[in-house]
């Protein structure tokens, strides 16, 4: 039987009624239900009816993504009950994965990514950060751009995510974001696209929100690992609370490292790997990084029967 692999969306995988399909699934229910007892608000409300703009807020996109996708995963276990040989996340997914992994509870994991979320915006002031997606250059390529941007500039700008091996996501001020996306559309990149974020995350800008977690994270109790989590930060497998605490401290402000990280699921002996949770980001990410590696999905009912079918 082949090692299959479970990854978690981050940010801007959410949309209004993205677990109506699910119908009255009573796992996906209890699941919302304990997460918005820890929040002490209805998210499954925000989810169902939204509005969009609310959903969207970073403060609440966070913790919702975060209770979709562990609502997927459970109903997934209930469903099948086969644990995956290893899981990781795409930034917010990684503490999905460490939910899913029992390294932490939901109900811890869904306040402390709502601190996360407020400690982010509140780093940077709205406006003054950006970040863009760069198409069409090598990762190189795109940090060289940064370098040169942040000379001419005086500010910062960083490569933020290598999300496949032609799109790497900048981050920083937006002045530097913006000299950057000039300059690397002058060094042959097909596009250089603004994304529209609250905040530059992942980028040198955001260690005054990195402290504010840390700080919290010394109070959240952490397990563990039952399956091996592989990180954002260094691609690697912790199992000490300590150094899980770091990986997430470090996490907020340094790139996220997903071609490395699909590249080490592979060498992990992973055949297939199923992103779970709402949409279909990372499924297509896997296959821009390696095309040899099966991509699944896990966001309804339908999903999950083929995903289960295939895995037999």
């Amino acid at each position: 039987m082949s090692a299959f692999a479970f990854v978690f969306p981050g940010q801007g995988s959410q949309s209004v009624g993205m677990l109506d399909a699910w119908g009255d699934h009573p796992v996906v229910g209890e699941t919302l239900a304990e997460a918005s007892q820890a929040l002490g608000e209805d998210l499954a409300a925000l989810i169902r009816s939204g509005p969009k703009e609310a959903l969207d807020l970073t403060a609440n996109t966070q913790p919702v993504m975060l209770a979709a996708s562990i609502a997927c995963y459970r109903a997934w276990l209930a469903e099948s009950g086969r644990p995956p040989a290893v899981v990781a996340g795409h930034s917010l997914g990684e503490y999905s994965a460490l939910v899913a992994a029992g390294v932490l509870s939901l109900a811890d994991a869904v306040p402390l990514v709502r601190l996360r979320a407020q400690a982010m915006q509140d780093a940077v002031p709205v406006g003054a950060g950006a970040m863009a997606a760069i198409l069409g250059l090598d990762a190189e390529a795109v940090r060289a751009g940064c370098a040169e941007a942040e000379a001419a500039t005086g500010e910062s700008v960083q490569a933020a995510n290598y999300n496949d091996p032609k799109q790497t996501v900048i981050s920083g001020s937006k002045l530097a974001v913006d000299k950057a996306c000039e300059l690397l559309k002058a060094a042959g990149a097909k596009r250089a696209l603004q994304l529209a974020v609250s905040a530059p995350f992942h980028s040198s800008l955001m260690k005054p929100a990195a402290e504010r977690l840390r700080q919290r994270l010394v109070d959240v109790a952490l397990a563990v690992p039952a399956i091996p989590v592989l990180n954002n930060i260094d691609v690697a497998v912790e199992s000490a609370p300590a150094a899980i605490r770091d990986a997430l401290y470090r996490q907020a402000f340094g790139p996220v490292r997903w071609v490395e990280t699909v590249q080490a699921l592979k060498a992990r002996g992973v055949t297939t790997v199923v992103e779970c949770g709402p949409g279909k980001v990372l499924a297509g990410l896997v296959k821009r990084v390696d095309a040899e590696l099966a991509a699944l999905n896990i966001f309804d009912p339908a999903s999950l029967a083929e995903t289960k079918g295939a895995l037999a």
